[in-house]
């Protein structure tokens, strides 16, 4: 299983990303519900983006923002300045270890144990 960064489950919508839909359809899918309101609540997502993003995500597992996960988030706000949705995205994956898959990995390189794949990367190691 591997879990999605909001940016990742974006880029799915798009059809000039045949790299990222080679490795979703090899994994189980996960998603933080904080990914859900980031991709969903942005405030220019257009009707026919919402459709795409709505059906995906009723696709993979949704792990619910729960107390371990807060306090992980919180730790990881105070090493560092990271948004709140990525320091729960974060946290969610090092609580369930799972690989997080995202575009944005200089974003979150600076935590120790958490495992980063890049799909878009020109350099990407294949899964």
């Amino acid at each position: 299983m591997i879990l999605l960064d909001s940016n990742i489950v974006i880029y799915s919508t798009k059809s000039n990303h045949p790299e990222l839909w080679d490795l979703l359809s090899k994994h189980a899918l996960a998603i933080s519900e904080i990914t859900r309101v980031e991709v969903l609540g942005y405030h220019r997502i257009s009707v026919q983006e919402k459709w795409l993003v709505t059906d995906f995500l009723a696709i993979p597992t949704r792990f619910a923002i729960n107390e371990p996960i807060i306090e992980w988030a919180i730790q990881l706000r105070q090493q560092r300045n990271i948004g709140l949705g990525d320091a729960v995205i974060a946290a969610t994956a090092l609580l369930h270890q799972l690989p997080l898959v995202t575009h944005n990995t200089r974003d979150f390189q600076w935590i120790a144990g958490l495992e980063l794949i890049d799909p878009l990367a020109e350099s990407n190691p294949r899964i």
